[in-house]
């Protein structure tokens, strides 16, 4: 199968409920649905693709290898289920740092584009902060999906396609 589209998915209220600086597997804790919905966009023929902020590196909270030793684990336990995690872009700056990765900049989208030749504009961000969608327009992916998982949320002014209550709400709609 030809996987020249990609979901894109941020990790921290998408993927897992939001802790804050989560980087332990014992606090890390699958959203409702996650599963089945990922394992749903893969079996359309997305790439999946996690771009996530990840600003306690820099912060001290935690180091780089802890961060890979959670993202191992969730990758496994997603794989588990049968969805097939492409890769995992992380920008471990602040956001003082002013560097492009950090999204609502689009470095990390722009750079899963050139390593897999991603057709951006028949791909879909799923993020829970306007940021993630501002870095997903930022990098031309066609279609964007706000999750209310915690963050306020100005429905009203948002820049999303889409606002749902979970992951597994878009399903149907990405085909």
């Amino acid at each position: 199968m030809n996987r020249d589209r990609a979901v894109f998915l941020d990790r921290d209220g998408v993927i897992n409920i939001e802790k804050e600086y989560a980087h332990k597997i014992e606090d890390f804790e699958f959203q409702k649905g996650v599963f089945g919905a990922v394992k749903s966009f893969y079996e359309k023929g997305y790439l999946i693709i996690v771009v996530t902020n990840q600003s306690g590196i820099a912060r001290g909270y935690y180091t780089n290898e802890d961060f890979w030793s959670l993202t191992e684990y969730m990758v496994g336990e997603l794989e588990k289920h049968g969805a097939k995690i492409a890769k995992v872009y992380h920008c471990p700056h602040t956001p003082e740092d002013g560097c492009d990765c950090r999204k609502p900049n689009p470095g990390m989208l722009l750079a899963a584009q050139k390593e897999f030749d991603i057709d951006m504009q028949n791909s879909w961000m799923i993020g829970d902060k306007e940021g993630d969608i501002k870095a997903a327009l930022n990098a031309g992916v066609g279609h964007t999906v706000l999750v209310r998982s915690g963050h306020k949320i100005d429905e009203e002014n948002t820049e999303a396609e889409f606002v749902v209550n979970g992951i597994f709400d878009i399903i149907e709609t990405i085909k």
